[in-house]
Parts: structure tokens; sequence; C-alpha cells
């Protein structure tokens, strides 16, 4: 059988009863290729009917959750002083040198089945989660979290504290996508399959879940997530962290407003110059 087709064999069978030496082979054969960035949770696509422009390689996620029924709960520590448990199935990722991986000491961590590319930086501490991809040049500031499954493009920049939330179930689910040349501002939360067009720029404390409005003030549009699509930030919107007032009476009476993010503009030269990512700190 085919990878895909042993994935959703083992899926589909009960984890103990299941023939768990064929099951791992499968599993560290689909993590050999996530680590490697030939196999993704989601792609790219050239359909014109995706309306988000990419889609989801559900049997991925499968293998991915696969390996979690299959692990067995081990002992990872260190040494004495730094005890650590986790499944057998996920150790941390071997990089080496070769891999020309920028990994600024001080406590970051990569799981095993991740893919980072070339000339990434990723300052410390940082955490990128099973199934993530994050392209060439991008990089990945203090505090910051690639969830699980989460595809980051080529020179981001995740500022610090930024949160790119992994979307592992349900299996069909859209992960947050963050596409090529984007901005991510400091304590910037991105959520729940949201999609992230290029060269867009989020300004610091945005945050975007399935259920934000997003108020594009120079078009007199409203973004939000469809039966049909995620959530989907234009390419070069300008995020910033906004408020609308509340119309209730209760609300009204004591001045109460909700936050909600705002497309100030659309990116320019200025803009560019202040988000360049500075080629000699790499």
């Amino acid at each position: 059988m085919k990878l895909q087709e042993q994935i959703e064999f083992f899926f589909s069978q009960d984890a103990q009863t299941l023939d768990r030496a064929a099951a791992l082979r499968a599993f560290h054969e689909l993590k050999f290729f996530l680590n490697g960035g030939e196999i993704r949770a989601a792609q790219r696509s050239s359909d014109p009917a995706q309306i988000a422009g990419w889609i989801v390689n559900r049997w991925v996620k499968k293998g991915i959750l696969l390996g979690f029924r299959i692990g067995e709960l081990v002992d990872l520590s260190i040494n004495d002083q730094f005890h650590y448990f986790d499944k057998s199935t996920f150790p941390l990722k071997r990089l080496t040198l070769d891999q020309q991986v920028r990994i600024v000491p001080g406590g970051s961590t990569i799981r095993d089945g991740a893919f980072v590319a070339k000339g990434v930086v990723v300052m410390p501490p940082a955490y990128v989660n099973v199934g993530a991809y994050v392209d060439e040049g991008t990089m990945i500031d203090s505090h910051a979290l690639v969830g699980s499954c989460a595809q980051v493009g080529k020179r981001v920049h995740l500022s610090a504290a930024a949160q790119i939330g992994g979307v592992l179930e349900p299996v069909g689910a859209m992960p947050v996508i963050i596409e090529d040349d984007v901005m991510v501002g400091g304590n910037c939360g991105v959520y729940e399959g949201t999609i992230v067009k290029r060269r867009a720029v989020l300004g610091a404390g945005v945050i975007l879940t399935a259920s934000t409005p997003v108020y594009d003030i120079v078009n007199d549009r409203i973004y939000r997530r469809t039966p049909e699509a995620p959530l989907i930030i234009p390419e070069g919107a300008v995020v910033v962290a906004g408020s609308r007032q509340l119309d209730s009476i209760f609300a009204r009476s004591h001045h109460l407003s909700i936050y909600s993010p705002v497309i100030i503009k659309y990116r320019d030269e200025k803009t560019d110059a202040r988000t360049a990512l500075e080629e000699s700190l790499r």
C-alpha cells in the first residue's frame, strides 16, 4: 500500500488491537517526509474552487494523530534537574549545522515532524510543534509559538510572543496559514485556521480567530469566516487592534466597546521600510 493508504488504514483501527510495529513503520515514514518538507499538512491549490487558495491534507493530520495514539509515555529527561516526559513517537527534531538553521542558545524546542528551512532563525525561547512548516528566511522571535500543522511562508517575521495556533483536530480543519513576507507583530495571536495572505502586516496585539470579524475601512468591507472558507486577511493588508461600540442600552450607558481588528491601510513603501527584516542580523 502507498503511505497514505497505510495511514488511513491504521488510523481507522483500534490503537489497542492494530499491528503496532507496522503502524509505527508507516508513522515514522510519514515523519521522515514531514521533517524534509516533502509532505505537508496543507498545501497551495491551483483549483479556482478553493477560495482560500489552500487545501488540507487530512491523511497527514490523521498520521500525526496516529503517532499520539501508538506512542508510549517515556522519560526524556536531560539530567536530574530537567525532567521531561512525552510520547516516544515525538522526540525533539534532530538538526545539524549542514541544515543552516540558526537556533540561538536559550531553551527553544522544535518537535520531530516539523520542517524548518534553511535560513530560519529561532530566538530563545520559542516552540515549533509537529506538522508545522516554516519556510526559508523566517524569523521566529522569543516566546513565539508555531502550532501543530501551522504553515509559515518565506521571510516571515514572527515577533516576540506571537502565537500561531495549532489546528490538529478536526482532521479536515484548515491549519493556520501565514504566507510569504508577512509581518506578525508582538503579542499577536492567529488561531483557528485563519489565513494571512502574503505581505500583510499584523500590528502588535492583533488577535484573529474564526469568530473575529475584521473591518476594512479602506474598502468598506467586513471579512469573516464562512461555511466555505476560513477568515482570510487580504494580501498587503495592515491590521491593527481596534474596537467597536456596543449598541445595547446597557453597553451605551456604560460606554462599553469590544475588541475589533481593523485594516487601516494597505502596504506601501513606508510600511515596507518599517517592517524590513535586517539582513545583517541574520
